[in-house]
């Protein structure tokens, strides 16, 4: 188990050069983003704008504070309501607008050719990365972490963290498409 320090990010500009992103884990590591094979990171977004365009890449965009976005999706309106996840194809068309004021989000990107991922709420105690790795990003303060930190469990981990039951997080999952080789 690793501990991914919120304080130890560092903000880089969006692809597009519309904002910046705060990294919370790459495979591999310090992987460029035309490189990455998933990535997993931060957003504060405080205007309208266009995203960013990663063809062969599937999204995870989950608000995690403020009111949400509305996304046009390949023409198609869809609301991003805070702390409900939604995927889409990182090579589609999409503009973001701000509903009341500004958000944060998770964003979460994988190679479709060699992983998937799925975000759900902290369901509390232990947790297992068997096949994948899993990250763990608390929304809150709890015990010994800060808000926005992040707890990493590598392939084969088991941990049971024991956070308060009404503690806020998002669990990341992450799955190879094919059996990862020793």
């Amino acid at each position: 188990m690793r501990i991914l320090r919120a304080a130890d990010r560092i903000a880089t500009p969006w692809k597009n050069g519309g904002g910046v992103t705060r990294e919370v884990a790459a495979w591999p590591p310090g992987a460029g983003l035309d490189a990455f094979d998933w990535r997993v990171s931060l957003a504060d977004v405080a205007a309208d704008g266009p995203f960013s365009a990663f063809p062969g890449v599937d999204r995870i965009l989950t608000a995690i504070a403020g009111d949400g976005l509305v996304l046009e999706i390949d023409g198609r309106t869809m609301r991003l309501e805070p702390g409900a996840p939604l995927a889409f194809p990182g090579e589609a068309v999409v503009m973001a607008r701000l509903t009341a004021g500004p958000i944060r989000d998770l964003n979460v990107m994988v190679r479709r050719s060699a992983w998937t991922a799925t975000v759900e709420p902290w369901r509390g105690g232990r947790i297992m990365a068997s096949d994948g790795p899993v990250l763990v990003v608390l929304l809150q303060d709890a015990e010994d972490f800060a808000a926005l930190d992040g707890i990493f469990l590598d392939v084969g981990a088991t941990e049971t963290l024991d956070l308060p039951a009404e503690a806020r997080a998002l669990t990341v999952t992450l799955r190879p498409t094919s059996p990862i080789l020793d």
